[in-house]
């Protein structure tokens, strides 16, 4: 595929799912929608870095679809990349408002009370249960989930920490570990009602 623009979404479609084009097709698509699909996540609260976290997720994402013959062209690429985005956006701040108000619940309850009791607990239990399945997603898996959703480190903290040779490497391992792990308990309903639960 040459790099062009006004590039049609069949085209670019095509690209994704022929043999050696894929890097050129990823190409333009941050040319063709990088900016407006990040100006809708910094439209919805989101900080500049936010949104360039967010545009990456979104293009594997994509792609993962359109390889998998998923994506029907139904909508335009572009209405479905800010669709991918919006709800990636609006379920990374509902993990960041449970992170907040764990952290709240703390302080408030601290003095004692069965409140905090309950949480520590309910913390214990989540954490026991997650790392059961990370345990069997192997070290590196287990690695990344665990730096990105209990320490909350970025992208870029995770890339020192562990060596990888930049963040979007570590972004698409994330998913591909992610993708393992709603495998893993989809085949474990049981563990998997419990985790939802504690989270929930």
């Amino acid at each position: 595929m040459n790099k062009k623009t006004n590039i049609s979404d069949s085209e670019l479609i095509e690209a994704i799912c022929a043999s050696g084009t894929l890097e050129q097709a990823i190409v333009q698509l941050y040319e063709d929608h990088g900016t407006i699909t990040r100006s809708f996540i910094m439209g919805k609260g989101g900080t500049e870095q936010d949104a360039e976290d967010i545009f990456q997720e979104t293009i594997v994402s994509f792609i993962d679809t359109v390889q998998k013959g998923k994506f029907r062209q139904e909508s335009g690429i572009r209405t479905f990349l800010i669709s991918i985005s919006k709800n990636l956006w609006y379920n990374e701040i509902r993990r960041r408002q449970r992170a907040g108000n764990r952290e709240k619940l703390y302080v408030a309850d601290f003095e004692p009370g069965d409140a905090i009791l309950d949480d520590v607990i309910g913390n214990r239990e989540l954490k026991q249960l997650l790392s059961q399945m990370l345990n069997d997603l192997g070290e590196s898996c287990k690695k990344i989930l665990e730096l990105f959703y209990y320490e909350n480190l970025s992208m870029k903290e995770i890339v020192s920490h562990m060596h990888y040779e930049n963040e979007q490497v570590v972004r698409n391992k994330k998913y591909k570990c992610l993708q393992q792990l709603t495998d893993k308990m989809k085949q474990d309903p049981d563990t998997a009602k419990q985790i939802n639960e504690l989270i929930f």
